[in-house]
């Protein structure tokens, strides 16, 4: 009977087995799990990315939008909440409520308890649109991890979970802001 093949590290155990050859008291505990995350996330980047052309949107669209609809009801926000919840800086976000707002996606309107803000809110179609949008993102997200079971995957969301709160945590009190969360 013949053995079986021995399963070949990913891309980042083979560099890091050219590292630990090279550098060998270099400790990468870190980077098993960075890059990796780094990779997974380019890896899968582009499947999603065209999920959201399908439905007319870029990667900064979609995040407009899915911040309104995941508001809840009236689907509205201020600009500043917007661009404090999806970290770009304020410019970055009037391009993409332009773009939005110019496609009937978003409109902004007068705040009702502040007349000199303004409130950016999700219209109809833009709820259509982000519904829809979403629906099929997260069925590519699923399909992208499916070949773990269950307990796996709930096992390395909590993992992930932890370590992004602990990195949230060190962020916010950070004297520099460096390493700000995203």
């Amino acid at each position: 009977m013949a053995k079986p093949t021995p399963k070949l590290p990913d891309h980042v155990g083979r560099v890091h087995a050219q590292w630990r050859r090279e550098l060998p008291d270099i400790d990468l505990a870190g980077s098993r799990i960075l890059a990796r995350a780094r990779r997974i996330t380019l890896m899968s980047r582009a499947r999603i990315e065209a999920v959201f052309a399908g439905h007319g949107l870029d990667t900064g669209e979609f995040d407009v939008l899915a911040s309104l609809r995941r508001a809840g009801a009236p689907f509205a926000m201020r600009p500043t909440e917007l661009f404090r919840t999806l970290m770009v800086s304020s410019g970055g976000l009037t391009d993409r409520l332009r773009r939005l707002e110019t496609r009937g996606l978003v409109r902004r309107r007068p705040s009702g308890d502040d007349r000199r803000s303004i409130m950016v809110e999700l219209t109809t179609k833009g709820r259509s649109v982000i519904e829809a949008a979403f629906r099929e993102d997260m069925e590519v997200e699923n399909e992208l991890v499916a070949k773990l079971s269950a307990p796996q995957r709930e096992k390395l969301a909590h993992l992930l979970e932890k370590l992004a709160t602990v990195m949230e945590e060190s962020a916010a009190t950070s004297p520099d802001g460096a390493g700000e969360a995203l």
